[in-house]
């Protein structure tokens, strides 16, 4: 993905991605798409009208969600190991500044 930089890419937090995409682009079923959503691991922007729209972000976020899935993870697991990876991104980050 481009950073966006040039206005005609999205940037990766940019939420351009219907959940259909998003789906064939990450090779996970719409369903579970929904099913992590409704559990708190997914975030996805939305439109006025309340369509979901996802970003390159979200796409990382749910290939890592598939990752965990494939290795027997269990939603509450997968929940805490996304909140201490947000947690530590969140602290390398602000030591880098």
């Amino acid at each position: 993905m481009s950073d966006g930089d040039d206005g005609t890419n999205p940037t990766r937090s940019q939420a351009v991605y219907a959940i259909s995409v998003a789906s064939e682009l990450s090779g996970a079923a719409i369903q579970s798409i929904r099913l992590w959503e409704r559990h708190g691991l997914l975030s996805p922007a939305r439109t006025t009208g309340g369509t979901r729209r996802y970003s390159a972000d979200d796409l990382n976020r749910i290939a890592r969600i598939t990752a965990l899935v494939a290795d027997g993870v269990n939603i509450a697991g997968i929940s805490r190991i996304l909140d201490l990876e947000d947690d530590n991104t969140a602290l390398r980050a602000k030591h880098r500044r």
